[in-house]
C-alpha cells in the first residue's frame, strides 16, 4: 500500500513564492547555457561592509557567543538600534522592551502574523506589496483583505474605502514606505491618518521598514514611529539588507510599542533560539560605523535607477524615477499584461524582471526591475529589452 503525502491544508492555499520560482527559472536557463540577466530579485551585487565583516570575526572568536543566544538579544545590539533610530529619525527607544532582534525582515513579517492573528482575523494588506504581507495571515489561519495600492492615489491604501465591516474584524495593518514594489514614499499626512484609523478601529499598525535608507533626489524617508500616536498603536520591522548590502546575514530588528513587542518575543521564544550573537555584534558595527557606506549606496542605486529610467524612457514606456527603494516600477507596453510581457522579456530577451501581477491584483500592469546588478550588465539589459520592444 502506498502512502500519499501531502502538505498541510495552508500549504495548498499558499501560491508559489515568486522568488524562489525565478531563482529555478535563471537556474534552468543557465544550465541550458543561456546568458539570463535578472533584475528579478532584490538581492544586492557588492560586498556587506569589511567593517562588519572583521567584527563578525572578532566576535565568532570570543567563546561567549557560541552558547545559546538570549531571544531578548544580545545588549550591545539592542543598544546599537537605539542608537540609530535616536540619530536618524528623532525617535526614542528603550532597548530594555522595545527592540527585539528579528533574524531578517522576512522571519519578522511572517512571525508577527502568527503572534497577532487568530483564525477568523483579518489583515489589512497592502496590494501590491511584499508577498509575505498576504502569505503571512494565510499561515496564521487568517485572511489577507487586500488595500489597492493605485498610481492616481501615489500609492497610498484609500483608508476610508475598507468596508466598516472589514474594519472591524482586521488586527493588523501592513504598510512599507518607501513601497516595494512601487518605489513611492511618503511625503503627506498619510501616517498621521493611519495612526487615526488605527486607534479608531483598534487595529495594530506594522510598518515594514526596509528601504528608509535608500532614497533619492533629496527625499529622506520617515519612520513610522516618528508620527504622534504611532508608537501606540504599533510596530516598525527594520532591516539591515538592503542599505547595508547584508542580506545574506539575515539581521533585523521590531521595534515599537512595549506590549507588542514582548507579544513578539512570546512567540519568538517559542520558534527559534535567537541570532547568533557573533552576527549581531556585526550588526551594531554596521549601525554605529558604516554611514559613509550606506551614503555611497545611495550614490550608486541613483546612478543605476537613472541609466534604467532613462532606457525605459527612451522605448516608450511612462516610467517615474522612484524617490526610495532598489527598484523601478512601470507600466508594460500596449497589448501585454505583466505575465505575458515578463514571459516574453524572458525568453527573448533573456532578462528576468517581475510581473506587478505576483505582487497582489493591483498591480496588474506594471513589472518591477531591481537596480541590484552592476552597471555594465543593467546597461545590457536595457538594450536587450530596447531591442525587444522597439
Amino acid at each position: 500500500m502506498t502512502t500519499t503525502r501531502e502538505g498541510a491544508d495552508r500549504l495548498q492555499k499558499m501560491p508559489p513564492y515568486l522568488f524562489a520560482q525565478i531563482e529555478e527559472k535563471i537556474a534552468a536557463m543557465k544550465g541550458e547555457g543561456i546568458d539570463v540577466i535578472s533584475l528579478g530579485i532584490g538581492d544586492p551585487d557588492m560586498p556587506s561592509p569589511a567593517r562588519v565583516i572583521t567584527s563578525l570575526a572578532a566576535a565568532a572568536a570570543d567563546p561567549s557567543t557560541h552558547q545559546y543566544p538570549s531571544n531578548r538579544g544580545r545588549l550591545s545590539f539592542r543598544q546599537a538600534v537605539a542608537q540609530f533610530y535616536d540619530r536618524r529619525f528623532g525617535v526614542s527607544l528603550d532597548p530594555a522592551d522595545q527592540i527585539v532582534p528579528a533574524l531578517g525582515a522576512k522571519e519578522a513579517v511572517a512571525n508577527l502574523n502568527l503572534a497577532f492573528l487568530n483564525p477568523g482575523d483579518v489583515a489589512l494588506s497592502a496590494d501590491p506589496g511584499y508577498p509575505v504581507y498576504t502569505t503571512g495571515p494565510i499561515l496564521a489561519g487568517a485572511e489577507a483583505y487586500p488595500m489597492p495600492l493605485l498610481p492616481e492615489r501615489g500609492f497610498q491604501p484609500d483608508l476610508d474605502a475598507i468596508p466598516a465591516d472589514v474594519a472591524r474584524q482586521a488586527k493588523i495593518m501592513w504598510l512599507n514606505y518607501p513601497n516595494n514594489p512601487t518605489g513611492a514614499v511618503i511625503e503627506d499626512d498619510f501616517f498621521a491618518r493611519v495612526v487615526a484609523f488605527a486607534k479608531k478601529h483598534d487595529v495594530i499598525v506594522i510598518h515594514d521598514n526596509a528601504y528608509s535608507e535608500l532614497t533619492y533626489d533629496g527625499y529622506v524617508a520617515p519612520s513610522f514611529l516618528e508620527t504622534p500616536g504611532a508608537i501606540d498603536v504599533g510596530l516598525e520591522v527594520f532591516s539591515l539588507s538592503k542599505p547595508w548590502n547584508m542580506t545574506g546575514w539575515r539581521v533585523g530588528a521590531v521595534v515599537g510599542n512595549a506590549e507588542l513587542a514582548s507579544i513578539y518575543w512570546q512567540l519568538k521564544t517559542n520558534l527559534d533560539s535567537g541570532m547568533f550573537e557573533a552576527v549581531q555584534e556585526a550588526g551594531a558595527t554596521a549601525l554605529c560605523d558604516c554611514d559613509k557606506l550606506v551614503e555611497q549606496m545611495r550614490g550608486v542605486y541613483l546612478r543605476r535607477r537613472n541609466t534604467l529610467c532613462e532606457a525605459l524612457t527612451a522605448i516608450g514606456l511612462d516610467v517615474t524615477p522612484p524617490k526610495g527603494t532598489i527598484y523601478v516600477w512601470a507600466p508594460v507596453p500596449d497589448g501585454h499584461d505583466s505575465r505575458s510581457f515578463t514571459e516574453q522579456v524572458l525568453e527573448e530577451a533573456h532578462v528576468v524582471i517581475s510581473p506587478g501581477s505576483a505582487f497582489g491584483a493591483a498591480g496588474e500592469g506594471f513589472i518591477r526591475m531591481s537596480l541590484t546588478l552592476e552597471d555594465e550588465r543593467l546597461n545590457e539589459a536595457a538594450e536587450r529589452i530596447a531591442k525587444l520592444v522597439g
